[in-house]
């Protein structure tokens, strides 16, 4: 466990900034982002929320590495690649995911 950095952000801002991506570009599954104990994003078309859900697809990484893909700092091919991005279920939808928030 790493101690808690004072600059690093929360699930809910997070969600927020997904919120705005989501809301018009048509998507139309379910994604569940898990950062562990950090807490869950579930994106399910047009909806954000940090409930815990079923989805067609969960994306396993650290709350930190998630910021780092929603700011566009972290190449989503290259962060799964190296491990720091486990997937889940179906592919195909964190295929065009990476599209939405990339």
């Amino acid at each position: 466990m790493q101690p808690d950095k004072e600059n690093s952000v929360s699930v809910q801002e997070i969600a927020e900034k997904i919120k705005s991506r989501v809301a018009s570009s048509g998507f139309d599954r379910s994604v569940k982002f898990d950062t562990g104990s950090d807490g869950v994003i579930v994106i399910d078309g047009a909806t954000v929320s940090t409930t815990d859900a079923p989805a067609d697809c969960t994306i396993k990484l650290s709350l930190d590495d998630l910021d780092s893909l929603i700011a566009g700092d972290l190449n989503p091919t290259m962060a799964f690649m190296t491990g720091k991005i486990k997937v889940e279920g179906d592919m195909t939808v964190a295929m065009a995911l990476s599209q939405l928030i990339g």
